[in-house]
């Protein structure tokens, strides 16, 4: 095996021995998905991501392992722990943010809504399907003019006989242009409130088209979608789901898979810039030879092994069922910033080479700006928390 393609492999970075702390079924997942990701991601995503082009190939043989559900019980999902869940978005996370993107849209946002706000009739039809990749689902929260503020949302539904009408526009809908059903969170008309409705695919008047130019989770796809009086059968409506914080708590559920994917960015970053440091020979000797590489190198750990105790601890409070929506947002805003902090460094090592993908550097350094963004901004979770230790509101 030569230099280049140990590059991106997983060096299985522990350095405090967490592994101990797994379970056998834990540790199954984790090498399961950790060999998908060595063998089947890396030889390829570089060309999917430089198109812009989705991995279709990829999500046949993720079906084949089991991994999608999020720790759904029953329905079809594998059974999982928090923390076995949080490693399978890490190790995706690790080889690619499109498929980590891909996995949280899937299971944490679209099969999640249906599994806490749907009836049973409802997740009996699609979550088997969707558990096993034969069904792709979509989350329609955010619109072209209501980002971190989604609750001023203005798509608007009313009831009209056996169906409910929905009007509005939708924009950075993942999977949107390839679901078979999408989560689609509308106002209304009626009370004001926010509710939650299942749209299938080619319902008459609705449209989604593929958002072109992104520098970012590029094999991955994001939608503008468009509702023209979409009638609704009102059987679709996700009986839970009757308020924005319903469709908060689906956020802050998310939230978690968050943490532990900017973890597997910075992982990555981090174990290509070990093995490349030293492997270069620059001034006859390894660039790990050096002081100011070694100190970097040590950086980028001690930023890791941080944010490895921060999932860690959030799944088990998770399984307990301690973890607040605070405590999900701190470590969203820590794993995502210390992510950026460590994939820079590991770009700095690997100088002119780092922006070339088949170093994969440059590819997260890109991807985790996305990961920064969705599902709250950095900037957001920390008014989140700050509202919490402080009691009051700085949000306006």
């Amino acid at each position: 095996m030569t230099g280049r393609d140990n590059i991106g492999r997983s060096l299985f970075t522990d350095y405090l021995g967490l592994q101990d702390e797994l379970t056998e079924q834990e540790l199954d997942y984790l090498e399961r998905t950790r060999r998908f990701v060595d063998h089947e991601v890396l030889p390829v995503i570089g060309d999917y991501w430089q198109r812009a082009e989705f991995p279709f190939e990829l999500i046949a043989k993720m079906a084949e392992l089991g991994i999608v559900g999020d720790g759904i019980e029953g329905y079809g999902c594998p059974q999982m722990s928090p923390t076995a869940s949080g490693l399978i978005n890490m190790e995706l996370s690790r080889g690619d943010g499109s498929l980590g993107t891909f996995l949280g849209v899937q299971s944490g946002l679209a099969m999640r809504s249906i599994a806490l706000l749907g009836s049973q009739e409802q997740k009996q039809r699609w979550l088997p399907g969707m558990a096993a990749l034969e069904v792709i689902g979509a989350f329609a929260l955010t619109e072209p003019e209501h980002g971190s503020d989604s609750v001023g949302l203005e798509a608007s539904l009313h009831r009209d006989g056996d169906a409910y009408v929905l009007s509005g526009r939708k924009r950075w809908i993942g999977n949107g242009s390839i679901a078979d059903v999408v989560v689609v969170w509308a106002r209304d008309t009626e009370d004001g409130a926010v509710k939650g409705l299942l749209l299938e695919k080619d319902t008459p008047g609705f449209q989604a088209e593929v958002m072109l130019g992104k520098g970012s989770v590029r094999a991955v796809w994001q939608a503008d979608l468009t509702f023209t009086d979409v009638r609704v059968p009102l059987d679709n409506k996700l009986p839970g789901a009757n308020t924005f914080k319903d469709a908060s708590v689906v956020l802050a559920s998310t939230r978690n898979s968050v943490a532990w994917a900017a973890l597997g960015h910075a992982v990555a970053a981090y174990e290509v810039a070990l093995t490349y440091s030293k492997e270069r020979i620059q001034f006859g000797k390894p660039l790990a030879t050096k002081q100011l590489v070694q100190d970097k190198l040590v950086r980028m750990l001690a930023e890791v092994t941080t944010m490895q105790l921060y999932c860690l601890r959030l799944a088990k409070l998770l399984e307990a069922g301690k973890l607040t929506d605070t405590i999900s947002a701190l470590a969203k805003m820590n794993n995502t910033r210390k992510a950026r902090e460590v994939i820079a460094m590991a770009r700095d090592l690997l100088g002119g080479n780092g922006i070339l993908l088949e170093n994969h550097v440059i590819r997260h350094m890109a991807d985790i700006e996305a990961i920064y963004t969705y599902e709250g901004t950095a900037d957001i979770q920390t008014l989140i928390v700050g509202r919490e230790i402080t009691g009051m509101s700085a949000f306006t």
